[in-house]
């Protein structure tokens, strides 16, 4: 194990200071201006964040600043440290990508982590925010969860995940009279808990802790780990499948009944149970801009629905919901199907890893698991035995399972899809106080098909100030921290497209999950250069005086300059590590479902080609991405999927 010196101290302690500089100022109440990210902790902050790594991601960081201290990084001068970092940048993806990870990190640490004895970051007092809704957590009471006393349990149906596919699959067959087991790897998190503050969320509700680079470090990942899965954190708008996407499922994939009625059966039956309205949908400052622009263009403008509550929602934490809705509207799958299969006598065991589907005589027996005790953290092993196994955790850990197990074919992880997005930051005249109201309750669909069913929707990201403050493009530490004292004013927007490449989800030697995913493909292309242009667009005609690109770049636009320029050098940057910024949270496809067993993983019933009574339930049986935001398009193939198991499995429930 490598370990951090007192050299890689050095370097990180200078880099803190280079990229969050001290800035003297006579108006300066909150010494934000003179605080350094030293000053700040941020150097101390990252080497735990380093020490507690993988140890190869720890190797090629600490080689990094072993490389940095070589050219004398912790002696020089503002504008040598400066140079250093563009030089590194420079010097290829690894370099480039670990140096935007160093700058990403102590960025967020600076600015994002609250002071243990206020609760707020200096930095937020700045640009006027107060820090997370200060109220008392409502919901329901939490929902029960089983602690196994013995190694081995039985059950007539094991889900793996309890996300958007596996919690309502499992809420379906319990209700039919199956016995269910669902394991989940994450804890059981519930309101009370939920106390909107970003980092705390990702190390508490995310996948590996937070946003996680592909093994390439082409795309920033951020997908959920705990009870219910993504509709905790998700930002829970509520859109339908598209139809020619569902004709393009129909087609090309033999999943005929997705073109017809049938499946508009299944959408509703999702859409009532987590009673999805259009009554919680306050457009707050970012989206009032993107209103604004889009009437100046003649674009289309659409307020969308949302699973909430009208009850007990307020604006006032909606814009929080992302790292859990702390007030309880969310009607997320705890709320509702998870909590029909508890109900109805089905078991949740949380901390529970699945390592592998057991097989015998060709069919699904079970799976072998390890469960984690949550009080003690003591691990033993557990065997469910269960005839029929749905796969459901998700399309980056899914086709892992389902590779260490040896079963699920070769098309086992390769159609992976991302809706890898673009995005950029607007700063506007006028207070925007992007923190108010629940993020993505609006968009602009105007080129969601502009290419052979391809294409992308604009919306507004949530309030997230480590992501905005590690991913922004800057040019300097002092350019960098006068952005920061202007989020106020901010509007996040982001375009995500239906991706037609794809990436794929591998195992290492030791089983974990490797994903890798590059855009090269003719039409992503397009389908992203358009989407940067008509960003570029909406932010200028919505009345912004700064528009910045997130990425390793130094380049922005400020109002008076030549608009046309900046689009052109803005697509002219690659889509990759050390150019542009990809992020997804929308996974999907990597265990599609589909007629030919070479190109898909389960048929199009759902169960795996080879190996009966094992299910794919989540939305990695996608056939291909949605081009929408995926939680209703996931849960309505999971709740055709359901319906499949029970009434297969509803003679022997009637025996």
């Amino acid at each position: 194990m490598t370990e951090i010196t007192d050299n890689h101290r050095a370097v990180l302690r200078a880099l803190a200071d280079t990229i969050v500089p001290s800035i003297p100022r006579d108006d300066d109440p909150t010494g934000f201006w003179a605080a350094s990210g030293s000053a700040m902790g941020a150097d101390i902050a990252v080497a735990q964040v380093i020490s507690g790594l993988p140890d190869d991601q720890r190797h090629g960081l600490l080689s990094l600043l072993d490389g940095m201290h070589v050219f004398g990084f912790a002696t020089g001068s503002q504008r040598s440290r400066e140079q250093v970092i563009r030089n590194v940048a420079l010097m290829g993806t690894a370099p480039a990508a670990g140096m935007k990870a160093l700058a990403s990190l102590t960025t967020a640490m600076a600015y994002s982590v609250p002071d243990p004895t206020t609760g707020v970051n200096p930095a937020w007092q700045v640009y006027g925010y107060e820090g997370p809704p200060r109220m008392a957590s409502g919901g329901p009471e939490p929902l029960a969860t089983f602690a196994p006393t013995e190694s081995t349990c039985a059950a007539d149906v094991c889900i793996v995940g309890s996300g958007a596919g596996g919690g309502l699959i499992a809420g379906v067959l319990a209700q039919a009279g199956l016995s269910v087991v669902v394991l989940e790897a994450g804890q059981a998190r519930n309101e009370a808990d939920f106390l909107g503050y970003e980092l705390l969320a990702y190390q508490q509700l995310f996948w590996r802790g937070g946003v996680n680079a592909t093994a390439d470090m082409n795309v920033s990942l951020l997908a959920a780990s705990t009870l219910g899965g993504g509709p905790t954190v998700n930002w829970s708008n509520c859109l339908r499948t598209p139809e020619w996407v569902r004709d393009n499922w129909a087609e090309e994939f033999g999943l005929k009944d997705v073109a017809t009625a049938d499946f508009d059966e299944h959408i509703d039956a999702v859409w009532q149970r987590l009673g999805v309205n259009g009554d919680c949908s306050d457009l707050n400052g970012p989206h009032l801009r993107m209103r604004a622009g889009a009437e100046s263009l003649g674009w289309s403008f659409k307020t969308l629905t949302r699973n909430a509550d009208p009850e007990t929602y307020s604006p006032d934490s909606a814009g929080h919901i992302g790292f859990g809705d702390r007030s309880g509207s969310k009607r997320d799958v705890r709320q509702t199907y998870l909590r029909d299969a508890v109900e109805a006598g089905g078991k949740v065991i949380v901390g529970c890893s699945a390592k592998r589907v057991l097989v015998e005589n060709g069919r699904a027996a079970g799976v072998e698991a390890t469960y984690t005790d949550p009080a003690t953290g003591a691990t033993t092993e557990l065997t469910i035995k269960a005839p029929r196994v749905v796969v459901a955790c998700g399309s980056l850990e899914s086709p892992a399972l389902l590779l260490r197990s040896g079963i699920g074919g070769p098309a086992v992880g390769k159609y992976l899809h991302l809706h890898p997005v673009v995005g950029f930051l607007g700063i506007y005249p006028d207070e925007t106080n992007p923190w108010w109201g629940a993020p993505m309750t609006a968009m602009v669909d105007e080129f969601a098909n502009i290419k052979d069913g391809h294409g992308f929707l604009i919306q507004n990201a949530q309030w997230s100030p480590s992501v905005i403050a590690g991913g922004m493009a800057r040019a300097s530490g002092a350019e960098h921290k006068e952005t920061i004292a202007k989020l106020g004013h901010a509007a996040f927007s982001v375009a995500f497209p239906r991706d037609r490449g794809h990436g794929t989800v591998t195992v290492d030697d030791l089983g974990n999950a490797v994903i890798n995913y590059s855009m090269t493909d003719e039409v992503d292309l397009l389908v992203a250069h358009t989407s940067i242009e008509k960003q570029i667009r909406l932010h200028h005609a919505a009345g912004a005086e700064e528009i910045i690109p997130f990425g390793s770049i130094t380049q922005r636009w400020r109002r008076g300059e030549d608009l046309e320029a900046f689009i052109t050098a803005i697509q002219s940057v690659p889509l990759r590590a050390g150019g542009l910024q990809l992020f997804s949270a929308h996974q999907m496809s990597s265990c599609r479902l589909g007629s030919d067993p070479q190109t898909s993983v389960a048929n199009t019933s759902g169960e795996l080609h080879d190996t009966p009574g094992v299910y794919i339930g989540d939305a990695s049986g996608m056939p291909t991405a949605s081009g929408t935001n995926p939680m209703i398009s996931a849960m309505s193939l999971a709740h055709r999927t359901a319906t499949n198991i029970a009434n297969e499995a509803q003679p022997a429930v009637n025996a």
